[in-house]
């Protein structure tokens, strides 16, 4: 049998992608250290929020130019709108300037932990799919809200970890484990990882993917970090479809006991 690690490519809203690792683009040193981190990284998606972004300014140098070079697909986010029609009209703005109708749905209900208003959610949601846009919406990690966004004709769904930018980890690993058995569309961890090993643990658990920032941006070597953070992806999922020995109360030894010497 190869040893060689499965590929990771997934599909979301109907693009192929040849990595599970989407990355956003926001709270680096400068555009150079944001371009080495990306390549580091080895994503194809990367995320823009469209609110913190000078859009007009796109010539060579800035995070725009890069942006729109052509090496990666672009995915706007709403981070910052804290109502549906807000994140509506930011989305309608993204498509007319070309960015495509894939988007990441954010709709803020409390300034303090960043968690997404559920009920505001749902009604961009259902906005946004009426008029032709492929949501991916940022939600917490609740079961029955991510099958309401599902139903609604999300194309994933993208339960957080911890609060945006926390660094936390994995704070709720049932929950995820619970969205994971009920979809049928893509489940991408977006918010709250810290680490590698976060990012390991989320694969393990059967997530398609992961969305992050602040992880990378936030490490001391940034451009490091995003080369830890590709090579844990392809290490969970790995281990997803290899799938773990059982957890056990006791002891089992590792050789076998047939034929001792006496």
């Amino acid at each position: 049998m190869s040893s060689d690690l499965p590929s990771s490519s997934f599909r979301v809203g109907g693009i192929e992608l040849k990595s599970r690792l989407i990355v956003g683009t926001g709270k680096y040193k400068s555009v150079a250290e944001t371009e080495a981190a990306l390549e580091a990284a080895g994503a194809d998606l990367v995320t823009v929020a469209l609110r913190r972004v000078n859009l007009s300014e796109r010539g060579e140098g800035s995070l725009m130019g890069l942006l729109q070079s052509g090496r990666y697909k672009v995915l706007p986010n709403t981070a910052g709108c804290y109502t549906a029609d807000e994140a509506v009209r930011t989305l309608r703005l993204a498509r007319e300037l070309g960015m495509g109708s894939l988007v990441k749905l954010e709709v803020i209900g409390d300034p303090k932990t960043l968690y997404p208003d559920n009920e505001q959610t749902l009604v961009a949601a259902k906005m946004l799919i009426a008029e032709g846009f492929t949501v991916l919406p940022y939600c917490i990690d609740d079961p029955i809200v991510c099958r309401k966004l599902e139903e609604l004709g999300c194309a994933a769904v993208m339960p957080l970890a911890a609060p945006i930018g926390s660094g936390l980890g994995i704070r709720n690993p049932h929950n995820l484990s619970l969205i994971i058995e009920q979809a049928k569309v893509p489940v991408i961890v977006d918010a709250g990882v810290g680490t590698a090993s976060d990012v390991a643990v989320a694969m393990e658990l059967g997530c398609d993917g992961v969305l992050l920032n602040t992880a990378i941006a936030h490490a001391k070597d940034p451009v490091l970090m995003a080369s830890a953070m590709k090579l844990a992806v392809q290490a969970g999922r790995a281990a997803f479809l290899a799938g773990r020995m059982q957890k056990q109360a006791y002891a089992n030894a590792s050789s076998p006991t047939a034929g001792l010497i006496e």
